[in-house]
Formats: structure tokens, sequence, C-alpha cells
């Protein structure tokens, strides 16, 4: 029984890869990049930076930057705490665009967590229309920590399972941002003229990504991603995919994180495998936006073939 199961699951593995390249199959769709930049509005951005208000300063570079990416990128901008989508994701319309941004307003906390959410399932929802093909990242511009930590530790790993990039901008904080460590890329911008060129790199990544640069520079984007991190990203694939993330997840990440670090924290030496952590190359499939299917099916090959063994 157990040796059926096997092969089903190798033959499986197959047929999903086989799905994914056949000809016959192939759907036309419109393959667009896609950005959700969700806004730090509050009370905090509304202070001093090198003279000028911090929020006047974000609201400037955003329309220079969002001036500037090509029609086949979709922006969606989300702002919190008291705003909401300002801008839905979808095709740039500059003078809308413009408009959409200039309404920011700064005043109240910072509920980071809820809004990260918020403008990931943005993103899944949209990639499932794109039957998992483009390139979808999270661009976090905030100038302090979360009100909601818990929130914010429990879903950053759910969304960077999801094949999702997160970006974030530190503005003119005294120290990085307790996500800089846990995402994709963190840059700090001490002055409006670091806080564009910031900007101006996460779209540049975009634009390089969609040129076909798969190899060195998209492995580097998933290169620094914590152990545990990485280790989650195929178990989440596997039964989450573009479905909307889920709260109860967030609970038992949350209630998970004071052992997994007491455990981690108490050992100088090497970490053990327990040989189901994702290889370099099943990341390096994910982090270019290689369609999920794909992934499971080699996924499910990989793992028949060890229990064959």
């Amino acid at each position: 029984m157990n040796l059926n199961n096997k092969t089903g699951n190798f033959v499986l593995g197959l047929i999903a890869i086989g799905i994914c390249f056949s000809p016959c199959l192939r759907a036309e769709v419109q393959v667009t990049d896609n950005v959700v930049v969700v806004v730090d509005a509050s009370g905090s951005m509304g202070t001093p930076m090198a003279g000028i208000d911090r929020m006047s300063v974000a609201r400037d570079a955003l329309k220079q930057v969002l001036g500037q990416v090509p029609e086949s990128t979709h922006v969606g901008v989300l702002v919190f705490p008291r705003g909401d989508w300002v801008y839905p994701l979808g095709k740039r319309e500059e003078q809308r665009l413009n408009g959409s941004i200039d309404s920011i307003k700064s005043g109240g906390g910072t509920p980071l967590g809820a809004y990260m959410k918020r403008g990931a399932d943005a993103l899944l929802k949209a990639r499932k229309k794109q039957f998992g093909y483009g390139t979808y990242r999270l661009l976090v511009v905030t100038d302090g920590e979360a009100n909601d930590t818990n929130l914010v530790e429990g879903y950053t790993p759910d969304i960077i399972s999801r094949g999702i990039t997160i970006d974030v901008i530190g503005v003119d904080m005294e120290s990085k941002h307790t996500l800089a460590t846990k995402v994709h890329t963190y840059r700090s911008a001490d002055d409006p003229a670091s806080l564009k060129q910031a900007i101006t790199e996460v779209f540049a990544e975009v634009s390089a990504a969609a040129t076909g640069q798969t190899d060195e520079d998209a492995f580097e984007l998933i290169a620094d991603l914590p152990k545990q991190t990485a280790s989650e990203m195929l178990k989440s694939l596997s039964t989450t995919g573009n479905d909307p993330i889920q709260d109860y997840a967030v609970m038992r990440r949350a209630a998970q994180l004071p052992q997994a670090n007491s455990s981690s924290s108490g050992s100088g030496g090497p970490v053990q495998s327990n040989g189901n952590e994702p290889s370099n190359f099943a990341l390096l499939l994910l982090g270019c936006g290689c369609p999920v299917i794909i992934l499971l099916g080699i996924y499910s090959v990989v793992n028949a073939s060890k229990n064959k063994k």
C-alpha cells in the first residue's frame, strides 16, 4: 500500500509538470508585474525629515517613481491606519494615481500587520487570475514599528511562503525596522533623495525580473532568508496556493515563535537537517516567479524519489 502511494505521488508530480508545459492547455493570459505599495500614514509621518514632513516627502517620491514605471506594471496603493485602497491594484493611470497619492494624510497608529495581509491578498487574487505567471511584490514604506507585532510576525512568513517578494523601506528611523532581517530587501531612507532612490531601486528590480534575469540576481533575493522561513515556504505552498492568508495560521505561528527562538538560540553549532528542507533549486524557482503548480510538481517528484529509496 505504501508503495502505491509513493508511486502515485511520483506520477502526480510528473503530471503536474506536464500540464504546465502542455501547449494544448496554455491559455492566453495577460501577464503583468504587480506591486502593492503599503504606505504608513501614521501620526509620526507628519514629523519633519530634512526640514519637510515625512508624508510630503513620501508622496513626492512615490509620484516621481510611479510615473516612470512601465505600463505593463500594475500598481496598487494601500494606506494605513485611517485610509484604505487609495488606488486599487490595476493599470497605472498617472493622473488618477497622482491624485490618489496626494490625498494621503498622516495621523493615527501603525497597524502594519493587518495591512500587509490586505496587500498580500490582493496580490494573490491577481496571481490566481494570471495562473501563477508574472511577478508579485509588496513594498512597505514606514517610519515606525507596528502596533500589531503579533500579526506582523505571523503574516510575514506566510506571505513569503506564497512566493510574494516583500521589500521594506525604513523612513528616517533611528535603527533598522524589526522586519529588516525577515524580508527580501530592506533599505534605509534618511532624506528625500534616499527615499526616492530606495523606491526607484525596488521598481528597477521589478523591471529586471520581467526581462528574464532569473539566475544569480533572482537567487540573491532569496539567499538571505532565515532557514526557518525558507523551510515553511514549500510546506505552505502545498496547502494554501493563491487563497487568502488565514488568521488561524497567524496565531499558530505566533504561538510557536517563542519556542522556535529559544531552541535556535541555545546552540552555537550548525542546524541539523531533517531532510525536509527545500532545496536551493526549489527556492530559486519560487523566487523567480515560477508558477506554483510547476514547483509543486517538482517537489512531489523529488519527495517520491526519496521515499522509494
